[in-house]
């Protein structure tokens, strides 16, 4: 009798099904769900989402396309959700700084100021901690068309709160302040420029860059809102 080369399905592990927690998730190390989340974000920052495929990403995080699938139902989905999770990330780290702003905004002077600089300084220290935030959100860009609605739900509503500090403070007469969508976009194209030449710089030019740019962001505030900027230009 010929003796069957087949494991017994008893002696076979037993294959993990879509959903199921891995095993490292059932010791209290990161979900699937986040762990695709992190790989999808790298991916998606690095080669945009026409050059990433969910059968790229599912390699990557080392489950079945179809285990993806029960996560994320589509790509679009994953895209989304990616931008969310850094949103979320920008946020907890950002809201304190804008809640300083909106303190500081009727006060004016020094303290205006100072609450300025510290949420510029903490939107750069934030990109340069978490640089693929800056890489997704070029790709993005540059499709000014595509994904619109990701900007509406991801980058205006925070850069719409320290538009409206700035409108506050323009109103209470302790700033001059007619464009602030344009000082914060500015500022925030700036901070994105700044950290993608970071990304080919030396050691000694990373140095140098860090120094140099947050010296400007400091010059370009004061000039425009440092103690006395009532005046008109």
């Amino acid at each position: 009798m010929r003796k069957s080369s087949e494991t017994p399905s008893a002696a076979r592990p037993a294959r993990r099904g879509p959903g199921r927690p891995r095993r490292a998730e059932r010791d209290g190390g990161p979900s699937t769900r986040e762990l695709i989340l992190r790989e999808a974000t790298e991916l998606f920052a690095a080669r945009g989402p026409e050059g990433t495929s969910l059968r790229d990403i599912a390699a990557r995080v080392g489950i079945d396309v179809s285990s993806l699938h029960h996560h994320f139902p589509a790509k679009e989905a994953l895209y989304d959700a990616c931008f969310e999770r850094v949103h979320a990330a920008e946020r907890e780290a950002l809201a304190p700084l804008v809640a300083d702003l909106r303190d500081a905004a009727t006060t004016g002077g020094e303290p205006l100021a100072a609450a300025l600089r510290a949420l510029a300084d903490g939107f750069v220290d934030f990109l340069e901690e978490h640089p693929h935030t800056t890489s997704l959100w070029l790709r993005r860009w540059l499709d000014p068309t595509r994904g619109a609605g990701l900007d509406e739900a991801y980058a205006l509503p925070l850069y719409g709160e320290v538009e409206r500090a700035l409108l506050e403070a323009a109103q209470a007469g302790t700033v001059r302040e007619t464009t602030p969508h344009v000082t914060v976009r500015s500022l925030v194209w700036a901070a994105h420029g700044h950290v993608t030449a970071l990304a080919a710089a030396s050691p000694a030019e990373r140095e140098r860059e860090r120094y140099e740019f947050r010296l400007w962001v400091r010059r370009f505030l004061d000039a425009l809102y440092g103690p006395g900027r009532t005046e008109a230009p």
